[in-house]
């Protein structure tokens, strides 16, 4: 609300101080002199120039008198509401909303006892403004909006009808947005009943029963809801918005079903592009990955400038690897006119960066803003600065970013100790955590990272003072049990414990590849062969890891299938060139 004087108060003031049209029409000399002293008073409170509302009223015996008050009220008012004294001024114009029961001064009053939150009030007064203009739209509109937003709903659905019917060209549009003034009301069951109520007025309308479903859904009579979007798709074969509301109540228990009701759809309706793209939409995230690639190049022909079509296309064609056509498709949709572009670009740089393009990779990465995919961005960027030997200018990026967004901060100093690590400086990668758990003490990535990175090191007492604090601090954190039992495990040392985490660890994960690795390994070490051999294979099926597979090679070389670990060995290698732990145990186990 603006704290100056309102349109009312001028237009009061105007009216008070409004020259009346007869006084120039007196000509005798007396006559004009007593008409002068008369027009004194009618320049102030002219009746010709009053409200309606108020000359008629029963109560305007003296309409000079009783607009000098309404002015004077009216200014109170006012000034108090300058002053913040809200409930004065609420008070003020209710009283003299009742006073005078003029509609203007009413909808001020309505306007300030809102402000005032004085909800009660603003329901008296709208009542009162409605037996005032009983047709008006406007003193409706504002009876019914607060007996809404006060959720006073007994009694509202004949209002609603009426209103709703009172505009019937608008009426669908109307029935299709009656839900939405309903979105806060905590009673949705109350809300179905009175939608419910609604809809039966207007049976014939597909509107209305779309609104029936909606609130049913919501109130989680889900048959109900069903019934009523397929009695809408009866009235209305082609109509997609209750096609895409039929196969969303139906992918609360079946997504197949889901599926179906949209092929189905869509095969009848073959230009009915919302389904189609739902429909694809569905079929990826049941994994049905052909099928809906068939329907995005179907799509992709009919609509090759649609974002919602291209982009689609193009994650696709990278899920299968083919990063031709979606490098192709991702520079095409940069090239369209939409908002937000951090995704296609984002992607583009990793394709770039997988193709050994890294100052190409940078460039995309750059156009990466705000969102999911800044971090990932501004990691991959650092990484390729390290990997070409600038190392300082990687770290003063990471810096920049986490200057920029302290909410990162955490992430991206975790992600530059990774870089210092890398370049064989975790003595200096240590410090930087460290640094850090000096203003974050309790934080738990950085007491993670940095007890890894102590582990590396050689400080098992730093490491384990640090993962037990991070147990004590998250008796779930399933990565630090794991973390613990593995150091113990993988040295050899305290193997009863060692298992005890573990199991631990794999009671609260019990498909992590790297948990049920440590499971293996530990099992490994206390001479349970076959144990070790399950566990570890599970890991490998789920995760061909080059640790894993060094670990599954040596307990199956322990168990004299040596052609085995040796072919374990081999192809890890080959997917893994570099790996350290691979090309140590062939060393080992090589005659």
């Amino acid at each position: 609300m603006k704290p100056i004087i309102s349109t009312l108060l001028c237009a009061t003031l105007s009216l008070a101080l409004a020259m009346p049209a007869q006084a120039a029409d007196e000509t005798a000399d007396g006559k004009q002199n007593k008409t002068m002293k008369q027009n004194k008073a009618s320049k102030r409170t002219p009746q010709s120039a009053l409200p309606q509302t108020l000359a008629a009223h029963p109560e305007a015996t003296d309409n000079k008198e009783l607009t000098g008050q309404i002015v004077y009220q009216v200014l109170l008012a006012e000034v108090a509401l300058q002053r913040g004294q809200i409930e004065f001024a609420s008070q003020a114009y209710a009283d003299l909303a009742v006073r005078t029961r003029d509609p203007k001064v009413l909808e001020r009053a309505i306007e300030v006892a809102g402000y005032a939150r004085r909800f009660e009030r603003v329901i008296k007064l709208a009542r009162l403004w409605v037996q005032v203009e009983p047709d008006s739209k406007r003193a409706q509109q504002v009876l019914v909006g607060v007996l809404v937003l006060t959720n006073q709903l007994n009694g509202l659905a004949p209002r609603l009808i009426d209103m709703l019917a009172a505009d019937q060209p608008a009426l669908p549009g109307n029935l299709l947005a009656l839900n939405r003034m309903f979105a806060r009301s905590p009673d949705r069951k109350a809300v179905l009943q009175l939608i419910s109520t609604i809809g039966e007025r207007f049976p014939k309308l597909p509107e209305a029963h779309y609104a029936v479903a909606v609130a049913a859904s919501s109130a989680g009579a889900n048959d109900r809801a069903l019934s009523e979007a397929r009695q809408a798709l009866a009235l209305r074969p082609d109509w997609q918005i209750g096609a895409l509301l039929e196969a969303q109540l139906l992918a609360h228990n079946s997504p197949a079903e889901a599926i179906a009701s949209l092929q189905n759809f869509v095969d009848k309706n073959p230009d009915a592009r919302e389904a189609q793209l739902h429909l694809a939409r569905a079929l990826v995230g049941e994994k049905r990955y052909a099928e809906a690639k068939r329907l995005f190049e179907q799509l992709l022909q009919a609509y090759p400038d649609n974002p919602d079509v291209v982009f689609p296309v193009a994650i696709l064609a990278l899920q299968e690897n083919d990063r031709t056509l979606a490098e192709a498709q991702l520079k095409h949709l940069i090239s369209l006119d939409f908002p937000d572009k951090s995704a296609p670009y984002y992607y583009l740089g990793q394709i770039a960066e997988e193709s050994k393009r890294g100052d190409e990779a940078l460039a995309y990465y750059q156009q990466v803003g705000p969102g999911e995919h800044y971090l990932p961005a501004q990691i991959r960027s650092a990484a390729i600065l390290a990997q070409q030997g600038k190392l300082d200018e990687a770290r003063s990026q990471l810096s920049a970013a986490a200057a920029r967004d302290p909410q990162m901060r955490v992430q991206l100093l975790i992600a530059e100790a990774a870089l210092l690590r890398q370049a064989e400086q975790s003595a200096a990668a240590l410090a930087l955590l460290e640094h850090e758990l000096g203003e974050q003490a309790d934080q738990p990535e950085l007491l993670y990272e940095s007890a890894l990175l102590a582990e590396r090191l050689g400080r098992l007492e730093v490491m384990e003072k640090r993962l037990r604090k991070l147990i004590e601090l998250q008796p779930k954190s399933a990565q630090a049990y794991n973390a613990l039992g593995y150091s113990y495990a993988d040295r050899n040392m305290r193997l009863a414990e060692a298992r005890q985490l573990i199991e631990t660890a794999l009671q609260l994960a019990p498909n992590d590849p790297f948990i049920l690795d440590s499971m293996g390994w530990v099992l490994f070490r206390q001479g349970e062969l076959e144990n070790a051999l399950m566990h570890l294979q599970r890991a490998y099926a789920q995760r061909p890891d080059a640790e894993i597979a060094a670990h599954l090679g040596e307990v199956l070389w322990m168990l004299g299938r040596t052609d085995e670990a040796q072919r374990t060995w081999n192809e890890a290698l080959q997917r893994h060139p570099e790996s350290e732990e691979v090309q140590q145990v062939l060393k080992r186990f090589s005659p």
